[in-house]
């Protein structure tokens, strides 16, 4: 015979409140796990290569051309001690 838990147990704030909770919080984070999954598992996106990018007009760096250094050296010949602040147009404008 299997014996079943007294219902006062079921009456208890812990029990009615509490448990829920934490069904809703463990089963919630599992689900979204799946859900998430999901959009990685089935994207067909793929980075081009160098070739694929030239054949559609596109002009691809190597990666040994673009470093920090390069990049500091065109940073550092510009003049940002004399600039003028232009207000762009708004829309009402």
């Amino acid at each position: 015979m299997v014996a079943f838990p007294d219902p006062k147990f079921f009456n208890k704030k812990s029990v009615k409140y509490g448990l829920p909770f934490l069904v809703l919080i463990v089963g919630g984070s599992f689900g979204l796990k799946e859900f998430t999954q999901l959009r990685y598992q089935f994207r067909k996106v793929s980075p081009l290569s160098r070739e694929e990018s030239m054949k559609m007009g596109l002009e691809k760096k190597r990666p040994e051309e673009v470093t920090l250094e390069i990049e500091y050296e065109k940073i550092k010949k510009l003049d940002i001690d004399n600039w003028e602040q232009i207000r762009g147009p708004r829309p009402w404008e």
